[in-house]
């Protein structure tokens, strides 16, 4: 069943109004008609609706019943990439949610190759929110992850202050053989805490980013033998927590 993302502001009473791409969408696209059934998704609650009227700008539906879901991570992760190149972190964005990532922060590391360009930031980000709608829509997800404009390496600190616990993932640790930080630091998480990871862009973090970053209560760790690419390792990271708790629990 198709589920659509909705905001307060769209809800009247028992009713709620879907205008714009979701309307054309159900009308153009799935072709549904009056008395068919999908989902409305608001802050995090889930609505069985029917479809009340459809016009030529927006489709009206009525709640039938809001519904229990589990499909979100029982911890919240934030995932911070260094600027890679090319569409890598459409990517990034695309599967990190749908194995569950609830918010996404870019940042301007010293490896960066891409450099951000602030005059075309509003449209880049209004697409990344896109590709983020989708991809929680087609998951079945609750929420849909929050997508910022990249950040710098400082701010980047600064945020850092938000979160429970914070993670670097750092190459080097690999080849160190370090096996236990990662697993650590998920075990002391509470469901409800959030959890912030850096990541690097090709070319990985300098070392000067890391011991900073581990001056600000970042935990330095691998995350296994592998050394893994840019828009493999949040993915992986984002299996692991799955993996912890929700299929071990």
């Amino acid at each position: 069943m198709q589920r659509y993302f909705v905001h307060e502001e769209q809800v009247n009473n028992n009713h709620i109004t879907i205008e714009g791409d979701d309307a054309h969408h159900i009308t153009r696209v799935m072709r549904m008609e009056p008395g068919d059934e999908l989902y409305c998704c608001l802050n995090g609650k889930t609505a069985l609706c029917t479809i009340a009227e459809i016009t030529n700008t927006f489709v009206k539906v009525a709640v039938v019943q809001w519904v229990e879901e589990r499909s979100e991570l029982p911890v919240a992760i934030t995932i911070a990439s260094g600027l890679p190149k090319g569409d890598k972190l459409e990517l990034i964005l695309q599967k990190g949610t749908e194995l569950g990532a609830a918010a996404f922060l870019p940042f301007q590391a010293s490896r960066s190759i891409v450099k951000w360009d602030s005059k075309k930031s509003e449209k880049k980000v209004e697409r990344w929110a896109k590709i983020a709608k989708e991809a929680a829509e087609q998951a079945h997800r609750s929420i849909v992850p929050s997508v910022t404009a990249p950040i710098s390496f400082k701010e980047l600190l600064a945020a850092s202050a938000q979160y429970d616990a914070c993670i670097v993932a750092y190459e080097e640790e690999a080849r160190k053989g370090e096996k236990a930080n990662f697993v650590q630091t998920l075990e002391k998480l509470q469901p409800g805490q959030r959890l912030l990871i850096v990541f690097g862009p090709e070319g990985g973090l300098t070392e000067d980013e890391v011991q900073r970053l581990c001056e600000h209560t970042f935990v330095s760790c691998s995350l296994g033998p592998r050394i893994l690419r840019t828009e493999t390792a949040p993915l992986y990271a984002l299996s692991a927590v799955s993996y912890h708790f929700e299929l071990m629990r």
